[in-house]
């Protein structure tokens, strides 16, 4: 199986920035599509961000264009996704997934990880 283990989440201020780590292990990492999602408290989870096995495309929520970025480090074994002029509303668990070969925004990923809590205050 994949493990996906993410990490940088925090307290932060509206407007500032963070940058989520989220690091696979036990599988060929290169061979999966990998996405975020995030969770509200009394909402469901909703797609942020995609990336395709190569990083060679991109997809994001309507919500988060121009200000979240996604990116993946093959080497390293580990997707990125930056978070730059944050909102109150982006304060939510932010969860890492894989899914083998085709990249999708619908939430068909085979592997998720634990989540990483975002605070945004104001």
């Amino acid at each position: 199986q994949l493990q996906l283990v993410e990490s940088g989440g925090g307290l932060v201020q509206a407007g500032g920035s963070l940058r989520l780590s989220c690091a696979a292990s036990g599988r060929t990492f290169s061979c999966y599509a990998m996405g975020w999602f995030r969770q509200a408290p009394g909402k469901e989870r909703e797609f942020v961000a995609a990336i395709s096995t190569s990083g060679g495309d991109t997809y994001y929520a309507d919500s988060v264009k121009g200000r979240f970025t996604i990116s993946r480090d093959n080497a390293k074994n580990t997707v990125y996704l930056q978070i730059n002029s944050l909102k109150a509303e982006d304060t939510a668990v932010y969860y890492c997934a894989a899914r083998a070969l085709v990249v999708t925004t619908r939430p068909h990923y085979d592997y998720w990880g634990q989540g990483t809590q975002v605070t945004v205050s104001s």
